[in-house]
């Protein structure tokens, strides 16, 4: 457990879900393991611990579930898989550039065509805050989605920051994503880091532009992602029709150097998949093959003699490339069709005793109720070529 905690700050830590102590220690209430929260800490780890045996820029994907000890709403829940890509060993805006466009050209091929890309960085949000109060204040910037401009001057204050340095916070980070960089400089005042900063992350979205990130990205002094480990630059993908964010991600290089003992820079973003499955489903995304279920045929079986040739009937067929589904009981050929038909499975393929005898399959059309006998060698070719003009 002592691997997750630390690492994401006090409302992330909040979110772990911990294990209790088993067998004699059942007693205490207390826990020693943890769920994972996400998948960067546990690549950090790796890499620290493999180092050596990695190339110098490290490049990953990953997906794989993650718990939440939160609170299930629309598009959030307590246990979701995501979708991460990292660069590991550059602090190069070309690795936030290509990024982007990776995050970009994935949302573009699932049919996404409103998504945009709000960029900020952690010395922007923290600009005229004591560094000692930049965690407190962090906490606090991070929900203003949440309790509000006076929500979050309340928390600030309870926190402990001055006045004028959180009016000063508060005041940038309502700055519009349209602004330009020399005018979010101009409202940062004297701070030379701040100024940095938004050089850089318009370097990033300069870059971004030869990606398919193009158009997209907004530099938006209102983004403040929760995660502590988080050091330069952030990002998120948003939706208009989604609450939160389809995803999100930023630089992160102290987060290695807490296992290794001296910092590699890294960036990553993490996509989540129920998230972009919620909206797609909404707005009736996904293709007709894969909202039916996305099965091409069903093997109908005729009688119980016919079980094994069933079998390798969809054997063959999968084999060449079509998705097959099998009926497993010898009902009557109208139920095994019905129920083809109730799952929009658009072909059945039956093999009786007459088929059988002469060495053919029978395909039946259940859009059409067209049937037709074909030599068993060519039923996937038909079923294929079928499939094909089907789908276009």
């Amino acid at each position: 457990m002592e691997t997750l905690l630390g690492k994401y700050g006090e409302e992330g830590n909040k979110l772990i879900f911990k294990i209790l102590k088993r067998g004699e220690h059942e007693h205490t209430r207390e826990p020693d393991l943890a769920l994972r929260y996400d998948l960067t800490v546990p690549l950090a780890r790796v890499v620290a611990q493999y180092q050596n045996e990695l190339p110098k820029f490290f490049k990953r994907y990953q997906i794989q579930p993650v718990w939440r000890a939160d609170r299930p709403a629309k598009g959030r829940f307590r246990e979701f898989f995501q979708c991460d890509i990292d660069a590991i060993g550059s602090t190069s805006p070309v690795v936030e550039a290509e990024i982007l466009g990776a995050i970009s050209e994935i949302l573009i091929a699932l049919g996404f065509a409103d998504f945009m890309i709000r960029l900020n960085h952690r010395a922007v949000l923290s600009a005229g805050i004591p560094e000692a109060r930049q965690a407190d204040a962090l906490v606090a910037i991070d929900k203003l989605d949440k309790i509000g401009v006076d929500g979050v001057t309340r928390e600030l204050a309870a926190r402990g920051i001055d006045a004028r340095a959180a009016e000063q916070c508060l005041l940038f980070m309502q700055c519009g994503p349209a602004e330009r960089p020399d005018a979010i400089i101009a409202r940062l005042g004297n701070t030379l880091v701040g100024h940095l900063a938004v050089v850089e992350l318009a370097t990033i979205a300069a870059l971004a532009e030869s990606t398919p990130a193009a158009g997209r990205i907004r530099i938006d002094p209102s983004l403040a992602r929760g995660l502590s480990y988080y050091t330069g630059a952030i990002m998120e993908v948003s939706v208009p029709d989604l609450a939160g964010s389809l995803g999100g991600g930023g630089r992160y290089d102290n987060l290695i150097g807490m296992f290794l003992g001296r910092d590699v820079p890294a960036c990553g973003f993490s996509l989540g998949l129920e998230r972009i499955i919620v909206v797609m489903t909404e707005r009736n995304m996904f293709p007709a093959s894969v909202a039916g279920g996305g099965v091409d045929v069903l093997v109908t079986i005729w009688n119980d003699e016919t079980r094994a040739d069933a079998l390798a009937l969809a054997g063959e067929l999968r084999r060449a490339g079509l998705r097959v589904d099998v009926y497993p009981e010898a009902d009557k050929l109208g139920k095994q069709f019905k129920y083809a038909s109730s799952r929009s499975v658009p072909f059945v393929a039956i093999v009786g005793d007459d088929e059988r005898s002469r060495g053919e399959v029978a395909v039946k059309d259940l859009r059409t109720g067209e049937q037709k006998s074909v030599p068993r060698a060519n039923a996937a070719a038909y079923l294929r070529t079928q499939n094909v003009e089907r789908r276009t």
